[in-house]
């Protein structure tokens, strides 16, 4: 008779949201502060965004497919790839002879896409927990901020963007080291709010 044991298999890799939330939310804080007018676009929000805003995402969302999470997979990744997109908008015209620069309206229809995009996956936070629901929500009209700035070549309305894209950036980093300390801890430090499925 063949042995009929069965093998269990635990998963004792660290969780990489908290990676990808900071990744995130720093790198969004930082770019709205240009946003809002604190000093001009420069070589550290670049940087952020190819290195901590983009691959660090980009990293974390292939942990999470490791880990079976298809929704953080889908946010980070596809977040991560925003970053490097973004960069891309930026440096491309200036390395690549016949390049154009992207013009206010082709910018807010990028930015709309992705704001729908956001919308989505804040229906997917309704599930999981408050915090995750503000970074999300309040992504979602950032997105739609600025692309109506972009549209109308409104700087009053991009300034108001980079004010609320400050507080969205500053929910992420919230929310990425609560997961941390709470982990560490062993107990609830910072609350996430979590939802009763």
């Amino acid at each position: 008779m063949p042995d009929t044991q069965a093998l269990e298999i635990r998963d004792t890799t660290a969780n990489p949201a908290p990676l990808g939330l900071l990744g995130f939310g720093m790198t969004t804080v930082l770019l709205n502060l240009h946003n809002a007018g604190c000093y001009e676009l420069n070589s550290m929000v670049l940087a952020m965004g190819l290195a901590y805003g983009g691959t660090a995402q980009v990293i974390a969302g292939i942990m999470e497919w490791k880990k079976n999470n298809t929704f953080g997979t889908t946010a980070f990744i596809s977040y991560g790839f925003f970053w490097l997109s973004l960069v891309a908008l930026v440096v491309l015209p200036k390395l690549v002879p016949g390049v154009t620069a992207t013009s206010s309206t082709a910018l807010a229809a990028y930015l709309a896409t992705w704001g729908v995009f956001t919308a989505v996956m804040f229906i997917g936070t309704l599930r999981l927990n408050r915090a995750l629901q503000v970074v999300f929500g309040s992504l979602t009209i950032l997105f739609f901020l600025l692309a109506w700035g972009n549209a109308a070549g409104n700087t009053g309305v991009l300034r108001f963007a980079g004010c609320e894209g400050i507080v969205c950036g500053l929910s992420a980093i919230y929310t990425g080291l609560a997961q941390v300390l709470n982990e560490v801890y062993g107990r609830t430090v910072l609350p996430l709010g979590a939802m009763t499925k």
